[in-house]
């Protein structure tokens, strides 16, 4: 007899994992991304979260220096993102860092590491989606003096809402998308993010024409302390640029291409965040950034910095039809994660069952876009952002750690990518994430406990059960 132990613990071959990849018992995915289309939905799942909904209030806790926490933020990630980079090239699945973990620290852990990716993925896209109705009104304002009414774009309890239908109807829209097939959702998503592109460097032209240098000093008011907290809370930007490695088994050559679309989305939004929140800071008082009001602050400082209302139109516009991209492939990553998890018998079968002539796991997708939409519908912007940080960061920490483990346990396993400056890179990995995670709100913490809690429940009534790694050992 196997002890409980050794059963928590036991870990699932990488060979095994990659043997196993698009092909569940409930069908096959279809590999048709290239590395521009894995790029762009990397970048699609990133750039736009950060600086369109949250800017305005990482501000407040950082003044001038939120480049600073960019920056920071952006270091903490670059670890990850060679790690990540490094595993998904030796191990391209659908399953990400759940499938990195089982095949390094055992089935107990990829449970844990996929638990935090459920909050990761979906509690992002709700986030992103409670924003997106902000710009929706900003844009219809400008345009037509007309408003949607704050009970059907803001989340109970604030401003006036009663539910977030705005945030429901986009979260409804990219799941449509989904569903009619990867390569048409990547289609969709390139037209997304090269709009979005192009509206940031949009709002970096005319944001330029009104920056103050005065603006920046003092450059750090509210000291380190001040930049460690913004780091945590913009480290929610950043996530999306491991989206590239959920499409292990639908990417046309995932073990050259996953490593590059990984790397190169990071290097794209870093850029672009970076000239962003300067223009930002540059164009407009820290001191007027408000966190209760300026979830659409681009735009109104887009209109500030000309004294005209046609750019913020531009801005919005293009934050309206942007955002969609992030939940889009956000949306998507969930989904393959859950296939994944599903194949092992950790969730439900429904899970991995594949539309034999979409070659989409249609019934996954549509449960996963009904938890999201209540997400979005009903809670507050600036709890789901922390609350999503928090489980990033833990499972980014498993990754580091992952390939720490699969050089020592696996030193011969073919690597189309490896960590440079191993085995610094990784451990620093590790210990920046923990750094961050430190700068969230005790609230914060206590929630992930109870989200943890639960997960551990849920494992252990049906997981631990019904995996199929487990069954030949009982």
């Amino acid at each position: 007899m196997v002890s409980v132990a050794h059963r928590l613990l036991r870990t699932k071959p990488a060979e095994q994992i990659v043997a196993e990849g698009g092909h569940g018992e409930g069908g096959e995915l279809r590999r048709t991304m290239t590395l521009w289309q894995l790029t762009l939905f990397s970048v699609g799942a990133t750039l736009g979260t950060g600086i369109f909904v949250i800017l305005g209030q990482a501000v407040p806790k950082a003044g001038p220096a939120v480049v600073a926490a960019f920056v920071m933020a952006a270091i903490t990630a670059l670890f990850s993102a060679l790690s990540y980079a490094e595993l998904a090239g030796t191990i391209p699945v659908a399953g990400s860092s759940y499938s990195y973990a089982y095949a390094t620290m055992g089935e107990l852990v990829a449970w844990v590491c996929g638990w935090c990716l459920m909050l990761e993925y979906a509690v992002s896209v709700a986030a992103v989606a409670v924003g997106w109705g902000e710009y929706l009104n900003h844009f219809l304002e400008d345009l037509f003096n007309r408003r949607l009414p704050d009970a059907l774009t803001h989340s109970p309890g604030h401003q006036g809402g009663v539910i977030n239908l705005t945030a429901i109807l986009i979260v409804l829209l990219a799941t449509w998308l989904l569903l009619r097939g990867a390569s048409e959702s990547a289609a969709a998503n390139a037209v997304f993010v090269l709009i979005k592109i192009a509206v940031l460097l949009f709002f970096c032209a005319v944001a330029f024409t009104a920056f103050q240098a005065g603006n920046l000093t003092p450059f750090a008011p509210m000291g380190a302390a001040g930049v460690t907290a913004a780091a945590s809370q913009v480290f929610f930007s950043y996530i999306g640029f491991d989206a590239a490695s959920t499409a292990g088994e639908e990417a046309r050559n995932p073990r050259r291409d996953l490593p590059l679309a990984i790397i190169l989305s990071l290097v794209i939004v870093t850029v672009v965040y970076v000239m962003v929140a300067l223009a930002a800071v540059g164009a407009m008082p820290w001191q007027q950034f408000n966190p209760h009001t300026t979830e659409a602050s681009l735009a109104l400082i887009a209109d500030r910095a000309t004294a005209a209302t046609w750019p913020g139109v531009v801005i919005s516009f293009g934050a309206v039809v942007a955002i969609a991209s992030v939940v889009l492939t956000v949306l998507y990553g969930q989904t393959r994660i859950l296939f994944a998890m599903s194949r092992d018998g950790l969730i439900p079968e429904i899970f991995e069952r594949v539309n034999p002539r979409r070659q989409v796991p249609v019934a996954n997708t549509l449960i996963v876009a009904l938890f999201v939409s209540v997400l979005a519908g009903f809670i507050p912007l600036g709890q789901l952002a922390e609350a999503t940080s928090i489980g990033t960061l833990f499972a980014f920490a498993i990754v580091n750690a992952g390939v720490l483990v699969l050089r020592r346990t696996q030193p011969g396993l073919p690597r189309s990518f490896k960590t440079p400056f191993f085995p610094v890179t990784p451990i620093l990995g590790v210990v920046f994430c923990f750094v961050v995670m430190l700068g969230l709100a005790g609230v914060t913490w206590l929630a992930f406990a109870a989200w943890m809690a639960v997960g551990l429940a849920a494992y252990f009534l049906y997981g631990f059960r019904h995996s199929r790694l487990n069954r030949s050992v009982r």
